[in-house]
């Protein structure tokens, strides 16, 4: 769906039946459709090398569940407002 519609930000499960989403965020990042839309990983795995290991796979921020709502707000209105040719770093 995301090589066939634009979209300004992709919500990435990291856990995804069938791939993962660190895999999922991989093709995203190589595809030139898809290199520059930001990906915000949302999961389950809390551990600070969880956390390293998601932003080293391309996605530009991290939240753990269970969310808490204003921070996921946040989130997504700081990675709708960076500028898209930034290098992407840890949040």
């Amino acid at each position: 769906l995301a090589l066939t519609e634009k979209f300004d930000l992709i919500v990435m499960d990291i856990q995804l039946p069938g791939t993962d989403g660190l895999t999922a965020t991989r093709l995203l990042r190589y595809n030139p459709i898809t290199e520059k839309v930001p990906v915000l990983a949302v999961t389950a795995h809390a551990m600070r090398s969880d956390e390293k290991r998601i932003l080293e796979a391309g996605c530009d921020g991290y939240l753990a569940k269970p969310i808490a709502y204003k921070e996921f707000l946040a989130e997504v209105t700081r990675l709708l407002n960076a500028p898209a040719d930034t290098e992407r770093t840890e949040t």
